[in-house]
């Protein structure tokens, strides 16, 4: 029997924030009234908002890396063809919940991304890892940092120099960007975001499109460079990685006047300036469970060790606000009309519906996780 892996402290804390964020994100009480934290930044710039899903990538990729050193033969790429359309299928099986008209079904979305980021991370990692002498496989920092620089520097050269048929080449507003053409020419504007428009009301962009998940990938790589420095030196593992985060950060900030950082096109800048903060995040998860999990932190903890069902089912949740109806109101409606009668500010308001819509979940997730259940794809 092989030993078990060491668990990373501080990893689950992490993810669970991330998974937060994402549902207080998604689940608000009134659309038209988000409180700005919980908004994603217009175009360019940022909100804290827009470090959330990076952060959850950035999880992915500190995931993968502790898998290993590792065996591969054709069950581990069966394993990561199972997770990839796993992740896909619950994605789209989301979607047409929510909006069964498959005339406007979208393809692209947050756990696709993940899927994929997840399978060109995986798959790089394994055919560039070293063979050890029981014949396992260990990673190799210097090739999983080369493919970021690549990633990077290629998306960003895309950007810049690629022409895009009536609008030329450099082009980073909602309409004339290279990402948003691709996205169009591939799955059509009837099969992308509804809401990524052109200031005319025009279907112009998704913010998970094809090209862009170049950058995002390299998200999960910084992730996985992350979980290597732990297990090289777990004791000066924590600021190194802050360190690194800090670093990172000043490097986006620094690119921003030359390339901005943008979520929804995940430019170059995003990528780098996210995952510093990701970083960063993580090495403060570190020092605060150094001595175990904080009774404060239990419920992120749980989160995180269900992270996928627990985004499934705020998703849910979600769906059921503006499905389902109470009298002539949704549910979603009704709640934010009660918690506006108790409180006066409509921000507040909606965004104690989404405190709700995180605690249900995290109730939800109880008995799972008493049971030992952890959802693994």
């Amino acid at each position: 029997m092989s030993a078990a892996r060491p668990r990373l402290a501080g990893l689950d804390i992490f993810r669970g924030l991330a998974v937060a964020g994402m549902i207080l994100v998604n689940t608000p009480g009134s659309w038209s009234h988000l409180w700005w934290p919980l908004d994603h930044a217009e175009w360019h710039g940022w909100t804290p908002t827009d470090l959330v899903f990076p952060a959850f990538l950035f999880a992915v990729g500190v995931a993968l890396a502790l898998s290993f050193p590792r065996k591969v033969d054709g069950g581990t790429w069966r394993k990561i063809a199972r997770r990839t359309l796993l992740l896909i299928a619950i994605g789209w099986g989301l979607q047409l919940i929510a909006r069964p008209e498959l005339a406007s079904f979208r393809f692209p979305g947050v756990l696709q991304r993940i899927a994929l980021c997840y399978a060109l991370a995986a798959s790089f990692a394994i055919l560039t890892a070293s063979t050890l002498g029981d014949g396992r496989r260990s990673l190799r920092p210097a090739p999983i940092l080369a493919m970021t620089v690549v990633a990077l520097l290629l998306y960003w050269a895309l950007l810049a120099f690629v022409p895009v048929p009536g609008y030329g080449a450099g082009q980073l507003s909602p309409e004339g960007n290279l990402t948003g053409f691709i996205d169009r020419a591939v799955f059509t504007t009837a099969h992308i975001w509804r809401g990524g428009t052109d200031a005319a009301g025009n279907i112009v962009y998704d913010p998970e499109g094809l090209l862009s998940t170049m950058s995002a990938l390299a998200n999960v790589l910084f992730g996985m460079l992350a979980a290597i420095v732990w297990q090289r030196d777990p004791s000066r593992a924590t600021l190194r990685i802050a360190l690194a985060g800090v670093l990172l950060i000043a490097i986006g900030l620094l690119l921003h006047p030359v390339l901005p950082i943008n979520k929804k096109l995940w430019t170059s800048s995003f990528a780098i300036f996210t995952s510093g903060s990701s970083a960063l995040l993580l090495a403060l998860c570190m020092a605060a469970t150094r001595s175990g999990v904080p009774r404060l932190l239990a419920p992120l903890h749980m989160l995180g060790m269900n992270a996928i069902l627990g985004y499934v089912l705020s998703v849910l949740i979600g769906i059921a606000g503006f499905r389902l109806f109470i009298g002539d109101a949704s549910v979603q409606d009704w709640g934010f009309a009660r918690l506006s009668s108790l409180i006066p500010d409509p921000h507040a308001a909606s965004f104690a519906y989404a405190l709700i819509a995180l605690a249900l979940v995290l109730a939800a997730l109880v008995p799972f996780h008493r049971r030992g259940i952890h959802l693994r794809l």
